[in-house]
């Protein structure tokens, strides 16, 4: 039975692991996921911020490069306007040289422009450089004009050309600022579309979230009402072992008793009456020895002997049945055959004995366990299942050495019907690390099988539990 317990609580130690695995992998994985998703979106509105900015950035910076080439190609306008109104020559040369400035400006920003371009804006903006080209190729040739041409012919000029021109390439300019505006809307619809992606894959991830804490609410839930129900079984169990210690130490109080009133009776009836009649024998042989009847002394004295002789064998059984002398002189082999001459001798069982080997080697300890639970196991048989044949059984292996006792007796149930003498086996056997077993149905006779495992052999419970279950059938007759 504790060896049965034994597999029942590595079983429980392998469960409760596998629980412990679970839950730990199980709340792991969940922050391991909340972990996730909170980098997750981190990263994403990070990525989404810098998006973003550079959309921002990259629209200002053009916004600010065309706004000043249009700024300037007004500007430009208006100093060849000047030029052309100027009423002396400073002036036109003043107006010429801040045109030719304007002009070296707007053809610098027009390369900073063009590097900013974008895949939909370069032909727009071949067509703004294709007007500003002309405009700047109808303006230069003005610029030689003397006062009497700028007097005649500088208002048609400015009517004709200066005028249509400049909004001309105005109006270029503006459509390239529609472009970066039409741009600015999609980028900025892409952006919202990756808020849109981020707030479903948020989604995604917080229903994982919830439904992997409900399992595991509910998983840790199942093993916390597992764990008290198991902890009023096993308080239950307590209780029961508690009632049953209570009982077996009853039992065991009287079976000290009926024991000692057993050898108080063999003293009292073999010893004790013997004693007597060898007193009542020398004051016989004293009485006839006085009278000097030496033949009435010498049958007192044959008497006493007789009596002397049946007292020593007497007294030696009752010995050989508290600890036969020959367990420690012969070995363990012949003790169990001499136990089973006597069972034989003194009750209508027959007992055989079956030994497959000597043992010679094993350790006192061992020797006095064997002999007592076979010893134990054979009185039972004897006394309760009004066997008619009992058979010993001893094998030793190169680990471990094994033992069983079987009869055809009327058999039990042994998870009901469990004495003390029963539980004194187990407690031997498991005392040097062995297992003990007992098989038996009610009118087919009982078994009683132990195995003890060599000095250094098997030395921890998990390895005698393992043996045990590995353990083949024990021989039979």
């Amino acid at each position: 039975m504790s060896a049965t317990k034994s597999l029942l609580n590595l079983r429980q130690n392998s469960s409760d692991r596998q629980t412990r695995i679970f839950l730990f992998a199980g709340f792991g994985g969940l922050l391991l996921l909340m972990i996730v998703l909170g980098l997750s979106a981190l990263s994403s509105m990070y990525q989404i911020e810098l998006r973003e900015e550079k959309i921002r950035q990259e629209y200002l910076v053009r916004d600010r490069v065309l706004e000043s080439l249009r700024s300037n190609t007004y500007v430009s306008g208006t100093c060849i306007r000047d030029f052309l109104l100027a009423t002396s020559d400073h002036l036109a040369e003043l107006s010429k040289a801040q045109f030719l400035e304007k002009e070296r400006q707007i053809e610098g920003l027009r390369a900073d422009y063009e590097k900013l371009v974008t895949a939909e804006a370069k032909e727009p903006f071949s067509h703004f450089t294709a007007q500003l080209h002309a405009w700047f190729n109808a303006m230069n040739p003005v610029l030689q004009w003397d006062a009497s041409a700028r007097r005649l012919r500088g208002y048609q000029f400015m009517q004709e050309q200066v005028v249509p021109r400049r909004s001309l390439v105005l109006d270029s300019a503006d459509r390239l600022q529609q472009l970066a505006e039409q741009d600015l809307e999609l980028r900025s619809e892409d952006v919202s579309a990756m808020v849109s992606m981020l707030r479903v894959r948020l989604m995604i991830l917080m229903v994982l979230t919830v439904l992997t804490g409900v399992s595991l609410a509910g998983v840790a839930l199942w093993r916390l009402l597992s764990l008290e129900q198991e902890s009023r079984q096993r308080f239950q169990e307590m209780l029961k072992t508690r009632e049953e210690l209570k009982r077996l130490s009853a039992e065991l109080l009287s079976a000290q008793e009926t024991e000692r009133r057993r050898i108080s009776r063999e003293l009292h009836d073999e010893v004790g009456q013997v004693l007597s009649a060898i007193a009542l024998g020398i004051g016989n042989a004293r009485s006839a020895l006085k009278e000097d009847h030496r033949d009435e002394v010498y049958s007192q004295l044959q008497l006493l002997l007789e009596m002397i002789e049946r007292n020593i064998g007497v007294v030696r059984n009752i010995a050989l049945l508290l600890r036969p002398t020959m367990l420690d002189d012969l070995g363990l082999v012949p003790a169990l055959r001499w136990l089973a001459k006597e069972f034989s001798r003194t009750s209508s069982t027959h007992v055989d004995l079956l030994a497959e080997t000597s043992p010679d080697d094993l350790s006192e300890e061992h020797r006095t366990c064997i002999f007592r639970v076979v010893q134990e196991a054979v009185r039972n048989a004897v006394r309760h299942s009004g066997a008619r044949l009992v058979r010993i059984y001893l094998h030793e292996e190169s680990s471990a050495i094994r033992a069983s006792v079987q009869d055809d007796g009327k058999g039990f149930d042994p998870t009901r019907e469990k004495g003390l003498g029963m539980i004194g086996m187990e407690e031997r056997v498991l005392h040097l690390g062995g297992l003990f077993r007992v098989t038996s149905e009610p009118g087919r006779g009982t078994l009683v099988s132990f195995e003890l495992p060599l000095p250094g052999e098997l030395t921890t419970e998990e390895d005698r539990t393992s043996a045990y279950v590995q353990m083949s059938p024990f021989r039979t007759a």
